[in-house]
Formats: C-alpha cells, structure tokens, sequence
C-alpha cells in the first residue's frame, strides 16, 4: 500500500495522489483531436497539473467552499481544472460550452462563481457577460494550437500555468459530505437547477463501476458526451480514472466519426444517450459497420425501435441504464430482460415504486410517475438556492423523478414519457421512437424529434404530431417522400400532421432534444413547416 495509505480514497483527489504515487507513468486518458493529433495524459500530469491549478486558487484567494466554473469542451485542461477542486474543496460548475448570452450568465450568477477556467475559442462568449458578473474575481484562459485563438494580455493564461514547477498543495478535504460540483439539470422544462453533487458520489461511481459496468483492465472506454454532463463522468471518465482503465475522449459527439476513432483506439466500450444512438443509427450503412473492436454500448434511452437492429447491424451488446443527476439508478445487462426495458433497480441500494397522483402504487401495466428511495440512508436532493424545491423533490422520502413509467408483472420498468409531455391521438398514447424510426430511415434525413403541439380540433390533452427533421442538405429534402414514407409504414395514427424543416435540432448537454425550443419556432404558417 502506497505511503499515502492515509488518504481517503473515496475522496477523488486523495485516490489520485495514491495512484500518481504508485503509477506516475500510466497513460490514462487520451484526448483525440482529429486530424490535429492526441493529447495523452498520465497520472503524473493530472495530479501535478490539477494541483497547480489548485494552488493558482488559493493565490487569488478562492478556497474551501468557493465556487468555480469550468467552461469549455472536452480538453485535458477540464479535467485538470475539475481535479483542483477536490484539493482544495472549491466547487466545480462545469458549463455547458454550447451556453451563450442569457443563459451563460444565468450558470455563472446562480452558481455565485468566483473563477471561470475557459479555453481560448469560449472566452469570446464570457466577455459579451463579463461586465454583468462582479463577483468573478479570476478568468484563467487555456489555449489550444488547433484552435488558432491569439493570446490576450487581459487574463491570466493556463498554459504558462502549468508549465510552473512541481506543486504539491496540502489536501484540505477529509469529509466525503463535502460538496465536489455543482451541476445543473437539463433544463427540458425551464430554468435548470443546481444539483450539490458532494464527494462521495464518487464513491457510488467506483460501486457502480464494480457492480454493474463490470470493465476488466483489457478494455479501453471511450465517449464523445461533453464532461460537463454527469453521464461522461460516471460511465468513463471517474471509472477509468479509479480502476487504471484507459479512456479515450473527443472534444464533443461525433455520429459520423464514432466507429473510426473506436477503431484507430481500440475502444471496447462506449456510452449513449437514446438521442445520440437514432443518430449513429440514421447514418448511411457502411460496409464495414460490424467490423469494430466494441463489445459493449452503455446507454441511456436507446429507443426500442431500434434496439435489436442497432445490436446486429453494429455487432455490439446494449447495456441499457436509468439515472439522473438527482439519482434513480436501474440497469439491463445484455441478454437478459425484455427489449425497451431500462432495467431494475440495483438490489440492496435503491427500491422503486410506480404511483397515482396521489401516491397510490398503481398496477403492473399501468403508467404512473416513477418515485425512488435508497434502501439505506436518507433521500435528499440539494437544490442550490432553492430549499422548497429541494424538499418537494423528495417528499415523504421518495425522490420524485418526474417520469412516467410502467411496470410489467416480472418487476421490468420501462419508459413512457416525462411527466407533462405525453403524446396522445385520438385517444391513443403514441410513442415517438416508432415515428422517429420510420422517418430516420428515409435516407435524405439525419435526425428527427417527434413532438405534440395541442389539436386543432381542441379536443382536452389531445395533440396533433410534429415532426421536426433535420436533412442531410436542406435542397435535396422532398417532404412529399417523408410523408409517403410515413403514411406507408406507419399505423394512420401515427403519421405526423406536420413536418417541420430544420437544420438543428437543439438539445441538452445531454442530448435531449428540446422539444419546447421547436414548439417555440412552430407556425402553420411558417415556410418551413409543411401539412400533411
């Protein structure tokens, strides 16, 4: 046992001081760039590099208990400046680099962040709110030479930083209750809340880790979700991290370059959102589509329209998964359980319970709100700033997740939709993954999101459909196709009373499409929208 036995290695910073004491020289983490090369990363340069940036902290006096944001894609120097933290026990608000204007001041001014560590390309973004935002007290630039952005003499510059001599900064942090990050919700249905994660949610990774993703030292992760989001950080990044285990990162998701970089890496495993895999799934069939070294696709949401088709046309086993940042956690391991489940709760941890509006637990078969509940311990949501909230989330000790779920008679839960956001037709509930299946497969359309828009008959909680698609080029679209393709393979209640031409469909950093956005843009009359 390392000398620094000492150390709790439930806390990150203290196991990374373990692990770059025992195995400096282990390349862990590879940053892929692309035709611009790879950045690889050792124990040694995350500890000292993390640490140096933990000292920069406490040189512009932010410390224990201070907040600080993290705001670009996925670059080494993330994962350093979220590595400092732990150290010195500030707290990480790491921003969604696609933030912009109103919603970028919105993160920095509820989270009271007192730094910003932001790459070259972001920084641009950060000064239009700058003026707006007194308390930041440190803007610490890191610039990347594929990028090209010229160094400006008004911030402190990253690079120069960590080119400083070996700093070893005294580990502050004993108590795994301390906050680590504070990290926003997707924000599908308003403004996004803070969400306290504190430091022994690390340790629920390492659990996870062992219990349920099951990795071995052979295998080589890889994921293209942005770190800010919890899904990369508990699926790859702290994973790997922890047991030893290589991980490959790109600076974002890639559809079209997925199976070439899991081939030149050798990755065996990746994860997904169930929005990204329509989109891996849309793209033109390859030749070569089976022919990849990945053995295991760990998702959340795969669309069960898709499922068994993506397995066989990919040569790859879905583990499927439930979770959020609030918490919830079920799984599916390959081959067993039925197709379109997202699993069971893991056993001894976590009981669900399928509910009415008044919290009677409905039958199996029956759609009702999904609530949760550790087996051991207190439920408890920490809303930043928002106490009332944080209590209703977990009223009466269950976690109310806000998804409408179901239950069948062998204890399988699967999805239906988000509570407030059903879809139904004449009566019927209607599942957007079958449409959204049908129209991927026209071959001029890259992505769809299936949406409801109220009646035009005025019918009480009926929908007309929507189907926003995004073309591989908007010139060539032939809408009249989409609708034929439709009317053809799909039941008549099915078939979308609008489409609905864009050229993105704008997500979450978790790659939720948000619906409310396309809802916005929506006209009967807009050139872009055409009935059926």
């Amino acid at each position: 046992m390392s000398s620094k036995a000492y150390l709790n290695q439930a806390i990150v910073s203290h196991l990374l001081e373990i692990k770059a004491e025992e195995n400096p020289d282990k390349e862990l983490f590879v940053f892929e760039k692309g035709v611009h090369g790879e950045d690889i990363l050792t124990y040694k340069d995350l500890y000292e590099n993390s640490n140096r940036i933990a000292a920069l902290f406490l040189e512009n006096g932010i410390g224990k208990g201070d907040v600080y944001a993290v705001f670009m894609r996925n670059h080494p120097e993330f994962v350093y400046a979220m590595l400092a933290g732990p150290v010195i026990g500030a707290i990480m608000v790491p921003i969604d680099p696609r933030s912009r204007r109103e919603r970028l001041r919105y993160f920095l001014d509820n989270s009271k962040a007192k730094a910003v560590i932001v790459s070259g390309e972001m920084l641009c973004h950060l000064e239009e709110i700058l003026k707006d935002l007194p308390d930041i007290k440190l803007v610490c630039v890191a610039y990347r030479d594929e990028q090209g952005i010229p160094v400006s003499s008004k911030y402190p510059v990253l690079n120069e930083v960590l080119l400083k001599n070996r700093i070893a900064v005294e580990q502050k942090i004993m108590d795994v209750r301390h906050p680590m990050q504070i990290i926003y919700t997707s924000g599908t249905t308003g403004d996004p809340k803070g969400v306290m994660i504190r430091n022994n949610r690390f340790g629920l990774f390492m659990i996870v880790t062992r219990l349920v993703w099951k990795y071995s030292s052979k295998d080589i992760l890889y994921t293209g979700l942005s770190l800010t989001h919890g899904n990369a950080q508990a699926v790859t990044l702290f994973p790997a991290l922890a047991s030893g285990i290589k991980a490959v990162f790109s600076p974002g998701f890639t559809k079209s370059r997925i199976w070439d970089i899991c081939r030149k890496y050798g990755c065996t495993s990746f994860s997904l959102l169930g929005g990204m895999m329509g989109g891996i799934y849309n793209e033109p069939r390859r030749d070569n589509d089976a022919d990849n070294p990945v053995r295991i696709v760990i998702s959340a949401g795969t669309p069960a329209a898709i499922w068994e088709d993506f397995e066989k046309r990919f040569n790859v086993n879905i583990l499927e998964w439930y979770g959020s940042v609030e918490g919830g956690f079920a799984y599916k391991v390959p081959g067993q359980g039925p197709v379109g489940s997202f699993g069971k709760p893991l056993p001894g941890m976590m009981e669900f319970k399928v509910v009415d509006e008044n919290d009677n637990k409905v039958p199996d078969g029956e759609t009702g709100e999904l609530i949760v509940r550790l087996t051991k311990g207190e439920t408890k949501v920490d809303y930043l700033g928002k106490p009332e909230a944080s209590a209703e989330k977990t009223r009466g000790g269950w976690l109310r997740t806000g998804d409408m779920v179901h239950r069948d008679d062998k204890g399988w839960y699967y999805f239906d939709f988000r509570k407030g956001n059903e879809l139904r037709r004449a009566g019927d509930f209607i599942q957007p993954d079958h449409i959204e299946k049908v129209i991927g497969e026209h071959p001029d359309v890259s992505e769809v999101c299936v949406y409801g828009i109220p009646a035009a008959s005025g019918a009480p909680g009926e929908s007309d459909i929507v189907a926003a698609i995004t073309p591989f080029a908007v010139s060539r679209i032939d809408v009249t196709s989409v609708f034929e393709k439709c009317r053809k393979d799909l039941p008549p209640n099915s078939v979308p009373s609008y489409i609905q031409v864009v050229e993105t469909i704008p997500k979450t950093i978790s790659e939720k499409a948000l619906d409310r956005v396309l809802k916005a843009g929506f006209s009967t009359d807009a050139h872009n929208v055409y009935k059926y």
